[in-house]
């Protein structure tokens, strides 16, 4: 009986040791698991620290300087503002001009007799043509500063109405150039000179837009440079133009049976704050074996100067802009507009024009551009002629709306062409004369030079009927254009 009770003690005793060795042995073992799963997360954490301070030094090795950044960003913001990368500009006109038949008119800033020698005409309402340019421009800036400009121009002129013009097509490679800028090899006066060579029209060209006549068109192939800083106040260009007498009745040369003869013009284009004075010399070697008849010997040489004033006020009067030039020219020269583009004027040719224009608002909603051009020239084919024209033209615009203004427009010119049977032409003395009413329409009013514009007109031209009989070959005195008529039309025009 004693024994069971003893057993059943040291029973017990040892059952609960032995609880107590696999509580203690359980125990152990967690805490082995989690001190394994901290080592294990904290290797993952040292790899993953490991990796960040690779990227790290990764990003460090690529990171751009401050000075790389700023370069950056004075790229985009050049090639935002135009100032580096490819560009776009164009101009364009197309329109309709109806006479009272129903059929289409000559027209144009030049339609008069005294067009042929420069003598241009108001243009609103009396423009038949579709003419288009294009220019196409890339420009870059180098690490040193230096820019470069490439220049491509493409123009095409029809006076069809049809949309397929391919036969009737004039189009053209106007201008094809390159010119660089801010050399820093280029110090002194020529520190912010540029320089350029191709074809191209003179920069500096600047004209009457109202009756489409450039006071000089300076073009051609050849090179330059612009902005030499002579004196503080005193800006040069200097430039050498080539242009090539082919369409004319050139003698053959004997040898090589060419029939062409180049002109070449140097021009000094001076600037003296808003004076500019400008000097050509002209020289075409051999083209006093010109054939122009009559005995008459063509000139191989000339001179052309001209003055002009630059006006930052509409003379003065009221705020604007007005220019103004005096022209002479004499020899080759005598050509007072497209410098040494006609190679058929005499050695005694001489030219002296007078060109002014301005714009300004007359009142909150109107505005005002009156131009005039004039000219006179003597001796210009053959001895003894004497050509006189002068025009003037006024276009006045009310803005209505901001997308509606109504523009109107007055043009006189007053010939007298004594041409002593140049070319069959006849002496002829008489006035020309042409009123339009032009509905326009724009995105914006706001200013003769805000394009886009649509515009419907009606004209009212009249001449004197003797200017119908100065020559066989102009559209004075055709078949339906003899003066005293209306025409009408629509006409768009842009530029950008």
């Amino acid at each position: 009986m004693l024994r069971t009770p003893l057993v059943a003690a040291i029973a017990a005793v040892s059952l609960g040791v032995s609880g107590v060795a696999a509580a203690d042995t359980a125990s152990l073992e967690q805490r082995l698991a989690e001190l394994e799963a901290r080592i294990v997360a904290a290797e993952q954490r040292a790899e993953a620290a490991e990796q960040r301070a690779a990227l790290a030094e990764q990003q460090a090795e690529s990171r751009l300087s401050d000075a790389e950044v700023e370069e950056r960003l004075a790229k985009v913001e050049r090639r935002a503002s135009g100032e580096e990368g490819f560009s776009f500009n164009g101009y364009a006109r197309s329109g309709l001009l109806i006479g009272e038949d129903g059929k289409s008119l000559p027209g144009g800033p030049y339609v008069t007799p005294a067009g042929p020698l420069g003598g241009a005409v108001g243009r609103l309402g009396n423009e038949p043509d579709t003419y288009a340019e294009a220019v196409l421009n890339y420009r870059t800036q180098y690490e040193n500063g230096a820019k470069a400009k490439y220049t491509t121009m493409i123009a095409d002129g029809v006076t069809t109405s049809n949309d397929w013009t391919a036969d009737e097509s004039n189009l053209n490679v106007r201008q094809v150039y390159a010119e660089f800028s801010e050399l820093p090899s280029f110090t002194g006066a020529f520190e912010h000179a540029s320089i350029w060579a191709g074809k191209r029209f003179d920069r500096d060209n600047f004209d009457i837009h109202w009756i489409d006549s450039d006071f000089v068109f300076l073009a051609g192939t050849g090179a330059g440079i612009y902005d030499v800083q002579l004196a503080d106040n005193w800006r040069a260009n200097f430039s050498l133009y080539g242009r090539t007498f082919s369409d004319l009745d050139l003698k053959e040369d004997a040898d090589t049976g060419n029939a062409e003869t180049d002109n070449l013009t140097l021009t000094a284009n001076n600037h003296f704050g808003n004076w500019q004075w400008m000097v050509s010399g002209l020289s075409a070697a051999d083209n006093e074996e010109r054939d122009i008849g009559a005995d008459q010997t063509a000139a191989n040489s000339g001179f052309h100067t001209m003055v002009a004033y630059h006006g930052d006020s509409f003379f003065g009067l009221s705020e604007g802009n007005f220019k103004a030039a005096l022209i002479h020219g004499r020899g080759l020269g005598a050509e007072a507009k497209v410098i040494g583009a006609d190679g058929n004027l005499t050695d005694d040719a001489q030219a002296t024009r007078i060109g002014l224009y301005g714009t300004t608002y007359v009142a909150p909603r109107w505005r005002i551009a009156p131009s005039i051009l004039a000219e006179t020239s003597d001796d210009r084919f053959v001895q003894g002629d004497d050509y006189k024209w002068a025009g003037l033209n006024v276009r006045l615009a009310n803005e209505i709306t901001q997308n509606f203004e109504m523009q109107y427009e007055a043009s006189y010119q007053y010939m007298d062409l004594d041409p002593q049977g140049f070319d069959g032409r006849n002496a002829v003395r008489g006035d020309f004369g042409k009123l339009t009413i032009a509905p326009t329409f724009k995105p914006q009013v706001g200013g003769f030079w805000q394009r886009p514009e649509i515009r419907a007109f009606a004209s009212y031209t009249d001449w004197t009927g003797e200017l119908n009989d100065f020559s066989d070959s102009d559209s004075f005195g055709t078949e339906g254009f003899t003066g005293e008529q209306w025409s009408f039309g629509v006409q768009m025009e842009t530029w950008f």
